[in-house]
């Protein structure tokens, strides 16, 4: 079974793998948006997170015994970090567009990039994310919800370490193993505080047939995917595909939940995509 999953995989061009990633996930997003009527960020987190946990457990069945302290440390804090991410977007979802939010949330890993480059050249695209996030600050007149803005930054800061965490997962647990273990952590923390905030209406079962549909839509479609589309891409490529989720989520936060960003969180989105490409493309210079 997991030989026919990884064939089905392979026979997609790599680009369209980011592509289907891309896609997948913003509309997913868009949809989960759908569900905060009845779940609220709260409960709507923990059906994604959970059924995300139990789908990547089942279908990659990762072998989860006999691996060093330190690997299990890791995937505890990366746990953390998936967790902390997961309730801060969709918190900051809650208030602020989806376009907003992915935007902001860019913050994270531009961040890492950044950090790990030498190059002078990275200075202009620093200032651009930094010229795209205040754009969207309330001080400059901006009228997005203050609150939503600061858990959008925070959820970035939390995609940082989750790539930086990654990283560290991957150098001790093979695959995709230290994700699915560190998925289940995040559901732990994550499904308690759902039931607390939003009780019984989480086993309802239409909800939890939405819940499901956005889990594979926003978690085990985009994680499974990236995998293979990383094993057959050069990273940088990866990268530049990567910079088209604020646009995408523009989208589908247009088409499915009929938001707007008007011209000032078009002229940040812009600013931040193009942070993204030149640090990208920096990358690939000094590879």
């Amino acid at each position: 079974m997991k030989a026919r999953r990884g064939g089905i995989l392979r026979s997609v061009p790599p680009t369209g793998l980011v592509l289907l990633s891309v896609t997948s996930t913003q509309f997913g997003s868009a949809f989960a948006k759908g569900l905060f009527p009845a779940l609220g960020a709260a409960g709507t987190v923990a059906l994604r997170v959970g059924f995300a946990a139990l789908l990547l457990m089942s279908l990659w069945h990762p072998r989860v015994r006999g691996y060093s302290r330190r690997a299990y440390l890791y995937v505890g804090l990366f746990g953390i970090a998936l967790a902390t991410m997961n309730l801060a977007f969709y918190s900051a979802l809650a208030r602020i567009p989806l376009g907003v939010v992915v935007t902001l949330e860019f913050s994270g890993p531009l961040a890492v990039a950044v950090v790990g480059s030498r190059k002078a050249l990275d200075l202009l695209w620093v200032t651009f994310a930094a010229a795209g996030i205040l754009l969207l600050a309330p001080w400059t007149g901006a009228h997005y919800n203050p609150l939503g803005i600061l858990l959008a930054l925070t959820a970035g800061a939390c995609w940082a370490a989750y790539i930086l965490l990654s990283a560290r997962v991957g150098h001790h647990i093979p695959g995709i193993a230290g994700l699915a273990m560190a998925m289940s952590i995040a559901g732990l923390l994550l499904v308690p505080t759902g039931f607390a905030k939003d009780g019984w209406h989480l086993v309802s079962p239409l909800l939890m047939m939405q819940g499901l549909g956005v889990s594979i839509l926003s978690s085990v479609v985009p994680y499974s995917v990236e995998l293979e589309a990383l094993r057959r891409l050069p990273t940088h490529v990866f990268g530049l595909l990567m910079s088209l989720e604020p646009a995408m989520a523009s989208f589908a936060g247009w088409l499915i939940l009929g938001e707007g960003i008007g011209l000032r969180g078009a002229s940040a989105m812009l600013l931040i995509i193009a942070a993204s490409v030149g640090t990208t493309r920096g990358q690939r210079t000094a590879g």
